[in-house]
């Protein structure tokens, strides 16, 4: 169970990551900038702890990225008005399918 704390908290350390790197624009502001740094340094170190726990990089990979990415996106669209179009609902449907097939069906994860 320990292992999808530390990749959840891999993933939330990567989206406030990110967050803060889109703040910081084009790091010429100090604050979200040292906020992105530390962010990412914490999302790193989880997802190492995580990467012990579980026996496949390639379903950690997944799930870290495909998750992060769709809540980067839906971030987007609430505070910086990013517009999702048909293609890119299409992608992160694809991108969450993938995710679902890998928990319920794959053995990758032992």
């Amino acid at each position: 169970m320990l292992k999808f704390v530390y990749l959840s908290l891999a993933i939330i350390f990567e989206v406030v990551g990110t967050i803060s790197l889109t703040l910081s624009k084009g790091y010429t502001q100090i604050v979200p900038t040292i906020g992105m740094a530390v962010s990412y340094i914490i999302c790193f170190y989880f997802l190492s702890k995580c990467l012990n726990e579980f026996a496949s990089i390639g379903y950690v990979y997944a799930i870290w990225a495909g998750l992060g990415i769709v809540l980067i996106t839906l971030l987007g669209v609430i505070f910086f008005k990013n517009v999702v179009d048909l293609g890119g609902i299409i992608g992160i449907s694809l991108i969450v399918i993938g995710a679902v097939v890998l928990n319920l069906f794959s053995k990758m994860s032992h």
